[in-house]
């Protein structure tokens, strides 16, 4: 992905939308999951959770594909983008210091997806020191 500052992914278990993006220009790409089709199925008095593991494969090539960005917005419908940012925060330390937001978003379009995160950065820019850029 080229070296556009700001960035939007939107993450569900089974795959990531990458927007890399300038007021003119976007960069997309799309991460899938390494295993996105497993389900575990939870059996009463089972002493697990009946959750799917954390593909940890996964969110390390998001967050490779993010690495360069300097304002990230992280989306999605459910529990992936929080495990997401848990991921980022224990293991990329220096960039979660970038993650601007995290927004709840159900299925929106790419056009819908970009300009809310446009829209986003546009007040988020505001509110951050413009030293590092």
């Amino acid at each position: 992905m080229s070296g556009h500052y700001h960035a939007l992914v939107w993450i569900d278990h089974r795959e990531a939308k990458v927007f890399q993006f300038n007021a003119t220009e976007v960069d997309r790409a799309t991460v899938r999951s390494t295993h996105p089709d497993q389900h575990i199925h939870h059996k009463a008095n089972a002493g697990d959770s009946g959750h799917a593991p954390i593909d940890q494969e996964f969110f390390k090539r998001v967050a490779q594909a993010i690495a360069q960005a300097g304002a990230i917005l992280i989306t999605g419908p459910a529990n992936a983008k929080t495990e997401l940012v848990a991921y980022i925060k224990r293991v990329e330390p220096h960039l979660a210091e970038r993650i601007s937001g995290v927004e709840t978003l159900d299925h929106p379009s790419d056009g819908a997806l970009l300009a809310l995160a446009r829209s986003f950065f546009k007040a988020d820019d505001r509110m951050q020191p413009q030293s590092h850029r």
